[in-house]
């Protein structure tokens, strides 16, 4: 070894510590935080866009009363924790204090629903989007609109309510998703980034607003059911990516930074949920790409060149955080199953006596998957925890299914693990790809899926029938796109766009692996789906059969 050389890299480490610490104390750093479905992550950014400092906090949402819901109390413990971790590694890297940035954005899981009265007090619980309990008012909307309107969306929840008579819904004033609740509280203003607005109510991609005829549509439903207010007055107003959405109050400072080192001023970017921070993080935001997001949901979202032909119930269409229209194939089920399973062989390590920490488990159970027969040696797994409404199942129950003949052994267990994660994102992508004949150019993939190097990127590709990219900033995810957006508000330039400012200064000299479809393991992907959907009356059965306590 070269010991000059590995004085100089010591050196330049040196220096680079230490500009970033000056970039720190100057306030000239941006940072993004997202609520994930089971992480809450804070991602601390420098003027090149490169990740300098992380803090994260878990937690699990809650099936209380048959809603999946978080409590407010723990989204401001997880807040504050995320932030706190993340000041704390700033600390222990730069040897600087985290008191000031040059903007900062907040990101949340998709949609949901979070009413508040005029006071500001919140009226039902939280309903995230893993609920699928608007099966009436999804169906409703979607007929009157002639636009599909998915069961997780905002205006698919306050319709049920106001089906179901629910006495909270004549006080409603305000009406917000998790990101745009914890913007509300930091800033004062009550907005949305256009992306996730699209997901609160349609959106209109030429007026980048809400759909006018289609609020017009809804405001005769409320009238004739006897309701006083509005929809676009109990609506957040929504902005474009660059747009001003306010900046840091006092009393926000403190929400975040109880500690009270962190000074109010700090302007905002709109706040976006993980769609359109997904979006950003792959740099997928024009015509003809795409991206899949998948941890604990798993999604495709492909950049439309033109509308699609007709309206299909398993297609979402919404928009990139500049409004383009986007077609979204969106599956309330993906990792949480392989975690269930990871935790059990975790639990047997720890019975034998073996210590194995879990990074090193998924990282073989991931690896051993790629060993597996490529039709899972006929072992199937149904990886519901919820329900999935592009198999029309209102509810789920996760079981592993197999018949006497099949082939049990580890790397087909892994396997079908791995399958079913992705099998009912390959049922909704076909109908893009086969029956509308969408144009990709170019799939990325982000999100922990991904995260063990070429199995799952591998596999998918091998599902999907199309190359899988990850680049190296894929573990990074929703946080660094929301990072991402926040820098785009404090440094773009005049007329400078999004799909400009991500291709030209943040994406310009990134690396990513390509994986290309296997034959042999498109071949026994098909022939898994084909079994994994023959055998979705068993899911029924088992749904109809074992009822939730």
């Amino acid at each position: 070894m070269d010991h000059r050389r590995t004085k100089d890299l010591k050196g330049e480490e040196e220096m680079d510590k230490r500009q970033i610490a000056q970039e720190i104390h100057d306030g000239k750093c941006v940072m993004g935080l997202e609520f994930g479905s089971t992480r809450i992550k804070a991602v601390l950014i420098d003027q090149t866009h490169a990740p300098i400092a992380s803090g994260a906090h878990d937690w699990e949402n809650r099936l209380e009363n048959g809603v999946w819901t978080y409590h407010m109390e723990d989204v401001w413990e997880g807040l504050r924790d995320a932030y706190a971790q993340l000041k704390k590694d700033v600390q222990a890297k730069y040897d600087v204090r985290l008191t000031t940035m040059e903007s900062m954005g907040f990101s949340a899981m998709m949609h949901g629903y979070l009413p508040f009265d005029q006071d500001g007090k919140q009226l039902a619980e939280f309903r995230t989007w893993r609920n699928t309990m608007t099966e009436k008012a999804s169906a409703e909307l979607t007929e009157r609109f002639g636009f599909n309107v998915p069961q997780r969306w905002s205006i698919a929840h306050l319709y049920q309510a106001m089906l179901n008579k629910e006495p909270h819904v004549k006080d409603i004033a305000f009406l917000t998703t998790l990101e745009g609740y914890v913007h509300w509280k930091l800033t004062g203003q009550k907005v949305l980034g256009i992306g996730e607005g699209a997901g609160m109510f349609p959106v209109d991609s030429d007026s980048l607003n809400y759909d006018g005829a289609m609020l017009q549509v809804f405001d005769s439903l409320t009238e004739k059911m006897g309701y006083s207010w509005r929809l676009q007055n109990i609506l957040p107003k929504v902005l474009n990516a660059g747009d001003d959405a306010g900046a840091l109050t006092e009393e926000g400072a403190r929400l975040l930074d109880p500690d009270g080192d962190l000074l109010p001023g700090i302007p905002l970017c709109p706040p976006e949920g993980d769609a359109g921070t997904g979006m950003v993080a792959t740099n997928s935001v024009g015509e003809r790409t795409g991206n899949v997001s998948a941890g604990t949901s798993v999604f495709a979202m492909i950049v439309l060149e033109k509308a699609l032909s007709k309206v299909y119930p398993e297609i979402d269409m919404v928009c990139t955080p500049t409004g383009k229209p986007v077609a979204m194939v969106h599956c309330n089920n993906c990792t949480s199953d392989i975690n269930a399973w990871a935790n059990v062989f975790k639990g047997f390590a720890d019975a034998i006596g073996s210590d194995v920490d879990m990074g090193t488990l998924y990282t073989t159970l991931f690896n051993a998957a790629m060993k597996g027969e490529p039709d899972c040696g006929g072992v199937l797994n149904y990886a519901y925890l919820s329900g999935e409404p592009i198999t029309a199942m209102e509810e789920g129950r996760p079981m592993i299914v197999r018949t006497p003949d099949s082939r049990l052994t580890f790397p087909n267990f892994a396997r079908s693990l791995i399958n079913g994660a992705i099998v009912t994102l390959k049922i909704g992508m076909d109908i893009l790809v086969v029956q509308e004949h969408v144009r990709i150019d170019r799939l990325l993939g982000h999100g922990g899926f991904f995260k063990t190097k070429g199995v799952g990127q591998k596999l998918l590709a091998a599902a999907l029938g199309t190359p899988i990219s990850v680049m190296e900033t894929a573990g990074e995810g929703g946080p660094w796109g929301m990072a991402l957006l926040a820098a785009y508000r404090a440094h773009r330039e005049a007329g400078e766009t999004l799909e400009s400012y991500l291709q030209n200064k943040v994406f310009s000299g990134s690396n990513a692996t390509q994986a290309e479809p296997d034959e042999k393991d498109a071949a026994g992907f098909t022939s898994y789906e084909k079994r994994f959907t023959a055998g979705l009356e068993i899911e029924r059965a088992a749904v109809k059969a074992i009822t939730v306590e």
